[in-house]
C-alpha cells in the first residue's frame, strides 16, 4: 500500500493512505487522510477541496454543483477524515487535497501535494487475433478481467489480454470484476450498433438535455464524421442538425467521437419535440441507429374551482404532458413564495376549508427546475354571508298608576 506523508513544523502533518488511485468511470472511490496538530487546538473546519481558486481560502468540494448529490464524508474533526465520491466520470479526474483549521490564530494547514484521482473508462483494442482490455491508467488494486463474447462470459483472468479466432459478427467487450455493469463497449469485425441511453425522453421547456448514445463500427473502418438529425427524406442524405436554421446556439455535440456521441439541447423549446438520429459516416459506409423520442413539456397549474367560499375546499394539478424521468417531485408557491411543507412526489395539492387568507396568486414547479415555475392562477375566496338577528327592546308600562 502507497503513504503519502505531508509533513509540517511543531506538529502538523497530513497523511493520505493513498497518493494515486486509478478508477474505472461510474463507479465510486474513496480518499482517506489522517492529520496531526499542536496540542492546545481544536478543529473547527475540514474539508476536501480540487483548485485554489481566487479566493483567500479555496472552496470546499461540497461547494461546487458537479459534486451535488455524489459526496459522502466520514471520520471526525479530531483526527481523520475520507471523502467518498460516487459515480465519477473523467472530468473528477484531480488532484484532491485536505484542508483543515482550527479555533487559534493562524491554525490552518493544507496536505500537500495530495491525492491523484485518474478517471478511466474500458475499450477494447485489437491487434491481429489478440484483444487487449485497454485504460489510460493503471487500475488500482490489481484487477481482475472477464472477458465477454456475444454477451456471454468466456474468461476470467488477471491478464487485460485475450486471445480467439473470431468471425465478422463476434463481438467481444470486456469488465473488470467486481463492476460487471461497467463493461466496455462491444467491438467486432463487421458490426455496425447505434445504442441509445435512453429510447424516449421527457424533459421540462426551458432546461436543457442530453440525449446520448454508444456505437460500434467495423473494427477497419475510419471515423469521417458523426452527427445528429431529424428528418430523412428516402432520397436524400439527412441534413445534419448544426446546419438546420433554429438550432444555431442551441444545440451542441459531446463524445469522445470514437464510440460515444451525445446531443445536448440547450433552452428546449416545445417545437424540439421530435424524434432525433444519430448518423456516422466511416471511411467504408455510412449507417444511421433508430430514432430517440424527445418530448418537451412546460408545466401548468389547473385549479379547481378557482372562486370558492370559505370552509370549502380546492384542488391544485401540477401538470405535465408526459412523465418526467426520474419521478419528480413538486413545489408548491403562493404569491411567488414556496408554501411551507408543500413539497410532494403527488402532482396534486388539496386546499381544505379555505378562508380568506387563502386568497392569492398560486403556482408550481418540478423540483431541481425551480426557476421553470408554471404560469399562476389566482384564488378568490368568498365570505359567507352571515344573516343578520335583529333584537328588540320592550318597555312594559305600569298603566296600574296611571
Amino acid at each position: 500500500m502507497t503513504f503519502s506523508v505531508v509533513l509540517g513544523q511543531d506538529g502538523w502533518s497530513v497523511t493520505y493512505t493513498k497518493n494515486r488511485i486509478c478508477v474505472l468511470k461510474g463507479s465510486s472511490v474513496e480518499l482517506s487522510c489522517s492529520y496531526t496538530y499542536p496540542s492546545g487546538h481544536k478543529v473547527t473546519t475540514a474539508f476536501w477541496f480540487t483548485e485554489l481558486g481566487t479566493g483567500v481560502e479555496p472552496d470546499s468540494l461540497g461547494q461546487d454543483p458537479e459534486y451535488s448529490g455524489r459526496l459522502e464524508y466520514h471520520g471526525d474533526k479530531k483526527n481523520g477524515q475520507s471523502l467518498k465520491i460516487t459515480d465519477l466520470g473523467e472530468s473528477d479526474s484531480a488532484e484532491y487535497k485536505f484542508r483543515f483549521m482550527t479555533n487559534q490564530e493562524k491554525g490552518k494547514y493544507m496536505g500537500s501535494p495530495g491525492v491523484t484521482l485518474s478517471v478511466t473508462g474500458l475499450q477494447v483494442k485489437v491487434i491481429g487475433k489478440t484483444l487487449t482490455c485497454s485504460t489510460t491508467c493503471t487500475l488500482t488494486d490489481n484487477p481482475t478481467y472477464i472477458w465477454y463474447k456475444n454477451g456471454h462470459k468466456v474468461k476470467e483472468d488477471t491478464s487485460s489480454l485475450y486471445s480467439d479466432s473470431f468471425s465478422d459478427t463476434d463481438r467481444y467487450s470486456c469488465a473488470v470484476k467486481g463492476h460487471e455493469d461497467l463493461h466496455s463497449l462491444a467491438v467486432c469485425k463487421n458490426c455496425w450498433i447505434v445504442t441509445y441511453t435512453h429510447q424516449s425522453i421527457c424533459a421540462l421547456k426551458g432546461s436543457t438535455v442530453d440525449i446520448s448514445c454508444s456505437y460500434t463500427y467495423p473494427i477497419d473502418h475510419e471515423i469521417k464524421t458523426t452527427f445528429w438529425f431529424t428528418k430523412w427524406e428516402s432520397d436524400m442524405d439527412p441534413e445534419d442538425l448544426s446546419s438546420v436554421p433554429g438550432y444555431e446556439g442551441h444545440i451542441e455535440y459531446l463524445g469522445d467521437k470514437k464510440s460515444e456521441g451525445t446531443l445536448r439541447i440547450t433552452d428546449l423549446r416545445l417545437s424540439d419535440s421530435a424524434e432525433y438520429r444519430f448518423r456516422l459516416i466511416t471511411s467504408g459506409e455510412k449507417f444511421a441507429g433508430s430514432p430517440v423520442s424527445l418530448t418537451v413539456t412546460d408545466v401548468v397549474l389547473e385549479m379547481v374551482p378557482t372562486s370558492v367560499s370559505e370552509s370549502e375546499s380546492v384542488t391544485l394539478t401540477c401538470r405535465t404532458k408526459c412523465t418526467l424521468d426520474p419521478i419528480a417531485a413538486f413545489i408548491w408557491y403562493k404569491n411567488g413564495q414556496p408554501i411551507p411543507n408543500s413539497n410532494t412526489s403527488s402532482p396534486v395539492y388539496s386546499l381544505f376549508s379555505v378562508s380568506s387568507e387563502d386568497t392569492g396568486r398560486y403556482s408550481c414547479a418540478v423540483e431541481g427546475h425551480e426557476d421553470l415555475p408554471s404560469a399562476e392562477e389566482t384564488l378568490t375566496v368568498r365570505c359567507k354571508f352571515k344573516p343578520l338577528v335583529w333584537y328588540y327592546n320592550i318597555v312594559l308600562t305600569d298603566i296600574s298608576s296611571t
